[in-house]
């Protein structure tokens, strides 16, 4: 009689649930590579071989940050870290945002204004507590929205900019005067 064949057993990463040989097509390879080279290292032997290449050069590393070079000839410490830049799908870096409060007089209908409040969020200020007190202060109506560039802005209805440098600077300290620009005519103008 014919032997029944068995069931096969497929091996499945400890990450991301993929089969092995399709892990580096998931979307976090790079969490999956310790697992892959501890448990199928035959399967993709040149991360093992970049495994042990890293592990060199942290031994290496180590040994010179205190004092022992691998060649003897008494290199200075390695330069400090530079800036972690995150970068974007395509290649694409993203680059931090100034810390600067824009103020910007918006006219509508000839005679009725806003004056929008850009950046208080860089400097740690919640946007809704900020519309508040700038409401109550100016006795007019102040809202969060998200402007043309889909960052949150505050809008405040009427023609504040006159006051507005104070009141930032005094209720938020942490917000320098020489941080707020206005936008006069296109052109970015600082307030102090």
């Amino acid at each position: 009689m014919a032997e029944k064949p068995q069931p096969v057993r497929v091996l499945y990463c400890g990450v991301c649930s993929l089969p092995p040989e399709y892990c580096e097509f998931g979307s976090d390879f790079e969490k999956c590579k310790p697992w892959s080279i501890q448990n199928v290292p035959d399967l993709y032997p040149d991360l093992l071989k970049e495994a042990n290449e890293k592990e060199a050069d942290k031994v290496a590393d180590k040994l010179q940050s205190t004092g022992i070079s691998g060649a003897g000839d008494g290199a200075a410490p390695s330069a400090p870290k530079q800036e972690e830049v995150k970068r974007l799908p395509g290649g694409k870096i993203k680059k931090k945002d100034k810390q600067e409060v824009v103020i910007e007089k918006v006219v509508r209908n000839k005679r009725k204004c806003i004056t929008t409040v850009k950046g208080l969020e860089l400097f740690g200020v919640k946007l809704s507590d900020a519309s508040k007190k700038l409401g109550k202060k100016f006795a007019t109506g102040a809202s969060v929205v998200k402007g043309p560039s889909e960052k949150e802005q505050i809008d405040v209805q009427g023609d504040i900019a006159y006051d507005i440098v104070e009141f930032i600077t005094d209720t938020w300290p942490d917000v320098p005067e020489a941080a707020i620009f206005f936008i006069e005519d296109g052109r970015k103008v600082p307030a102090a």
